[in-house]
């Protein structure tokens, strides 16, 4: 009995953890890879390196969009709903943003993304302004490799 006791203790608190982890990866924060180097230099500045940076991501923002120009956010792609994009917000709602072919107005309820690295990104410059609705949080420092640790700017 005293080892059917245990495996039932460690499966419940091992389906307790799950849920627990979860719920805070779904509303709170997660820590996602970044990969390529469109981000570079502020993320994966090494284009030989091996090791892609890994950021955390802040969900609180979610609820009022509170975005500013600035931040690096995750968002999903326009275009492809399984891909996600790392990029920095450079125009908010009703803003007027110069791109490469024409001067937009970027719409309300939208925003313009770039990569801080421009001759390597996939970003509004091609797929315009992304709705405000993909984006899933807003990401605050980088959590490895650990020589990389600390906030972003």
């Amino acid at each position: 009995m005293g080892i059917q006791n245990l495996l039932w203790q460690v499966a419940k608190k091992s389906f307790t953890g799950s849920i627990i982890g979860l719920t805070i990866s779904d509303r709170c924060c997660s820590v996602v890879p970044v990969r390529g180097d469109s981000m570079s230099p502020t993320f994966n500045p090494q284009k030989n390196s091996y090791l892609d940076d890994y950021v955390l991501v802040d969900k609180f923002c979610l609820k009022d969009y509170k975005f500013a120009r600035g931040d690096v956010v995750v968002f999903g792609s326009p275009t492809h709903y399984r891909d996600r994009y790392i990029k920095r917000i450079v125009g908010m709602p009703g803003e007027w943003i110069s791109s490469s072919r024409d001067v937009i107005r970027v719409p309300e309820g939208h925003c313009w993304v770039e990569g801080d690295n421009k001759t390597s990104s996939l970003d509004s410059r091609t797929f315009g302004p992304i709705p405000l609705g993909l984006i899933q949080g807003r990401v605050t420092r980088v959590v490895w490799p650990p020589q990389r640790l600390g906030k972003i700017s």
